[in-house]
C-alpha cells in the first residue's frame, strides 16, 4: 500500500493539472472570441461524450461479467433508431428503457 505522502502528492498533482486545463480555456482564452472552426468542433463535444460513457456499458456490461447481452444491444439499437427518427431524446430513452426491461424479463 502506498504511503500517505504519495497519495497526497497524486491528489495535488491531479488538482493542479485540472486547474491548469481549465485556466487555459477560461483564464487565458475566455475573454476572446474563438475562431469559427473551433466553435464548429466544440458543438459536437456533448454528442461525443454520451456515447463514450454508454458504449462500454452496452458492449461489456458488468451484469453479465463483460459478455455482450442481446437485451442491452437491442435496447441501444432501439434508442438510437427512435432518437434519430423522432429527433426526441426522451422518446429514445423511453423506448430504450422499455426494450431493455421487456427483453430482460423475456430472456
Amino acid at each position: 500500500m502506498s504511503g500517505s505522502a504519495e497519495v497526497w502528492a497524486v491528489i495535488v498533482a491531479l488538482g493542479l493539472g485540472s486547474f491548469g486545463l481549465r485556466f487555459v480555456f477560461l483564464g487565458l482564452v475566455g475573454d476572446r472570441a474563438m475562431p469559427d472552426w473551433v466553435l464548429r468542433h466544440l458543438r459536437y463535444t456533448a454528442v461525443a461524450v454520451l456515447p463514450a460513457l454508454v458504449a462500454p456499458l452496452v458492449v461489456w456490461p458488468n451484469a453479465t461479467d463483460g459478455d455482450p447481452d442481446p437485451a442491452r444491444l437491442a435496447a441501444a439499437i432501439a434508442t438510437v433508431t427512435v432518437g434519430y427518427l423522432t429527433r426526441n431524446v426522451f422518446a429514445g430513452m423511453g423506448v430504450g428503457a422499455a426494450t431493455l426491461i421487456g427483453l430482460t424479463a423475456l430472456l
